[in-house]
């Protein structure tokens, strides 16, 4: 294959029918792979009518054209669904190996549909696709059931869910590889509803690239520009993806017990270099990765696994006022081995704990209580005791218990680790971004904090909405082709354009990759607004439009999102109903 295999692995579990059909390439050349044929394949099978935990809805694993190539980072992929925490579209991506060892079964997609009438796995090898009784595994954990079904790194890779998918947690992740997570929005819970627990991978094609010679060229030079930047060649294999922790503190925009403060007075003792420190056993890299941003970690108590990632050392440490960073390390393996988010869940909890001081939960939970976590996510992978809330997320928590504006949360999904009123533009990006309150579709980050490409004014908002527009553009082609965002950090469009050139022979600039990402978001923005959505939905909790920052440097800022709204509305070519105009189209 080049680029594409063609081919599409299409599994309905109620009549245990397998199916090989020919992709589309005229739409594979618009919309490449990953979130983007994801998308548009769900556009044409899940509409409004679907229930999100209903047999109708589809689970849609997509790799891109550059996925299994051995370009650097080229071994992410991604799952498409219906959420069932937001009911937005759904797309998650992952890295690992299991993607690129999916792609080497010879197949571009995956789509299971239908639900099984008992718990099943599905096993994709050279010799053929199989549909096999998973009984034996149902109650099992992610790390137990990937080593009972073989995982091997190069040869054998294991994707599944745990406890909390078999239990419809809203907030269930779909792990691979142990200790990857398809995270965010529920898809877990997806999977569970199929009574599917694992889809176990091996492979023997190669992605070829067309052009030899010039895709090696690319490899030398987009190897050196991720050895020349300080980035992705010294901070994140040093300290991990934690490494923003301390600098995101020291501008007031660390998200501090459920969002009432912007700093937490112990970011050191849970940040990246608290991880080196203390905790860490070595790095590991995902398949065709020279960055080595992944840590493997151990605690006092003996406990090892991956993490935590700064995502997950900020949801069970500054969110719920929580500095032990063994604690907070063990809370995360706990998670990724019951198959949860650890954004949600971290943020569910921090949501929880504000409820029970203010008196709305029947609940001695308070922040700081860091030997609750592990109790707190066994019982919501299991929904039980207050676990059965938390399982709902943060939304729906807050909402029974009579105070839905202490939820974090847009359009359902819970808020990330950066505080947008230190952060103008993060605000516009969570306001509207498609699946949700999240950073992956645009982060503000390079430009507001780290001067990548360059700095600009972080709490500025004219002109806010094109630099926004741009990065969830470019984010949407990143995660459709599928290449990881820390070597977007580094390496500019027009070389993964002229990488993918060299990869699928077909011809692609700078240009039509970013009006490839346009075309994605709208597709993502119309999928949202046949569901329902409007305008009304793009914004953030009252506490972030409506109550200042109360200390650090960020004091006084509240988010100025209605400016920017409408000049976001502007820019994209949407009409003041946030509605993308048919010119557009």
């Amino acid at each position: 294959m080049h680029g594409w295999s063609g081919k599409i692995l299409d599994i309905d579990l109620s009549s245990g029918s397998v199916e090989t059909r020919p992709l589309d390439m005229e739409i594979a050349r618009q919309f490449l792979g990953g979130r983007g044929l994801g998308a548009r394949l769900l556009w044409d099978l899940v509409g409004p009518e679907v229930e999100p935990l209903s047999p109708e809805n589809v689970l849609i694993f997509t790799t891109g054209p550059i996925t299994a190539s051995a370009s650097q980072t080229s071994n992410r992929f991604n799952v498409s669904s219906k959420s069932p925490l937001t009911g937005t579209i759904l797309h998650a991506n992952s890295g690992g190996w299991w993607g690129m060892q999916f792609k080497r079964t010879g197949y571009d997609v995956l789509i299971v549909r239908g639900r099984a009438e008992k718990p099943s796995l599905i096993e994709i090898t050279p010799d053929g696709v199989k549909i096999e009784d998973a009984g034996h595994l149902w109650g099992k954990g992610v790390f137990e059931t990937t080593e009972l079904l073989g995982q091997n790194r190069n040869k054998r890779n294991v994707m599944c869910i745990g406890p909390a998918g078999e239990n419809l947690v809203r907030i269930a992740a779909i792990m691979n590889d142990g200790e990857r997570a398809l995270a965010r929005g529920g898809p877990g819970a997806v999977m569970g509803s199929k009574n599917l627990k694992a889809i176990v991978v091996a492979g023997k094609e190669k992605n070829q690239p067309a052009d030899k010679d010039q895709f090696k060229f690319m490899q030398y030079e987009t190897g050196k520009l991720l050895k020349a930047s300080p980035l992705t060649s010294q901070a994140l294999p040093e300290f991990g993806t934690a490494v923003v922790m301390n600098v995101i503190n020291e501008i007031g925009a660390l998200p501090t017990r459920n969002f009432q403060q912007s700093q937490f007075e112990h970011a050191d003792k849970i940040s990246g270099e608290a991880i080196t420190e203390e905790i860490l056993v070595k790095n590991q890299a995902c398949w065709a990765c020279p960055i080595t941003c992944t840590r493997i970690s151990k605690t006092a108590s003996g406990k090892e696994g991956e993490g935590p990632e700064f995502e997950s050392a900020w949801a069970f440490g500054a969110q719920c006022g929580i500095d032990d960073l063994d604690l907070i390390t063990e809370a995360n393996f706990l998670c990724n081995d019951m198959g949860l988010d650890t954004i949600s869940m971290g943020n569910t909890i921090g949501c929880a704990m504000e409820l029970a001081e203010r008196g709305l939960l029947d609940s001695d939970l308070r922040f700081g209580q860091a030997e609750t976590l592990h109790d707190l996510i066994q019982d919501t992978a299991y929904r039980q005791g207050l676990g059965n809330e938390l399982a709902e997320g943060s939304v729906r928590l807050a909402a029974k218990h009579g105070a839905p504006e202490i939820a974090m949360a847009v359009k359902g999904l819970e808020l990330p680790a950066y505080d947008p009123r230190g952060m103008q533009g993060q605000g516009l990006v969570y306001a509207t971004s498609n699946r949700g309150a999240c950073h992956e579709t645009g982060n503000m980050l390079g430009p507001e904090v780290l001067a990548l490409p360059r700095l600009i004014d972080r709490f500025a908002t004219q002109g806010k909405a094109g630099i926004v527009s741009v990065h969830q553009n470019s984010a949407a082609v990143i995660d459709s082709l599928v290449y990881c965002k820390f070597a977007n950090m580094a390496v500019a469009e027009e070389f993964f354009a002229r990488t993918l050139t060299a990869v699928t022979g077909e011809p692609y600039t700078a240009d039509d990759l970013m009006k490839v990402g346009e075309r994605v978001w709208n597709l993502e923005r119309l999928y949202n607004l046949r569901e329902g959505f409007t305008k009304e939905d793009d914004t953030l909790p009252d506490r972030l439009l409506n109550d200042p920052v109360v200390a650090g440097p960020s004091k006084g800022f509240t988010v100025n999102l209605a400016p920017m709204l409408v000049e976001y509305y502007q820019f994209r070519g949407w009409d003041e109903n946030g509605v993308p105009k048919p010119e557009k189209l």
